[in-house]
């Protein structure tokens, strides 16, 4: 899973953790507990039993859990089958499986670039 497609794991957010706040990170967060805020990623893996209420900027989305929140992706967003989206994605390629869940509008603009910046992680 995280081979060359996807950016190296830095963050877990386990299915017991609650998190409040924002998140920016270079690399793949995964989240199988509740987030609540904006992440700013190059990757974001959602599993089935996490939930995200936020806006999420990334360059790949893969959602396998509920997300309420925009999304901008510069690459793709995958909506895997037991996958819930509300909101609206803007990404050059957007991906639903059979089963998943979207309710919101999409963009996927070709002609453009998508408004995705590489995380910028200060270290203090």
């Amino acid at each position: 899973m995280f081979g060359s497609k996807h950016p190296k794991l830095e963050v877990v957010i386990g299915a017991e953790s609650v998190f409040k706040g924002e998140m920016t990170a270079k690399g793949t967060i995964r989240i199988d507990g509740s987030f609540e805020g904006n992440i700013v990623a190059d990757c974001v893996i959602l599993g089935e039993s996490g939930t995200v209420v936020g806006d999420v900027q990334v360059s790949v989305l893969i959602a396998g859990g509920k997300l309420r929140g925009n999304i901008k992706a510069g690459d793709h967003v995958e909506i895997q089958s037991k996958g819930e989206v509300y909101g609206d994605i803007y990404a050059l390629r957007l991906m639903v499986a059979e089963g998943a869940v979207f309710e919101g509008r999409s963009s996927m603009q070709k002609n453009r670039e998508i408004e995705y910046r590489p995380a910028e992680v200060a270290l203090s």
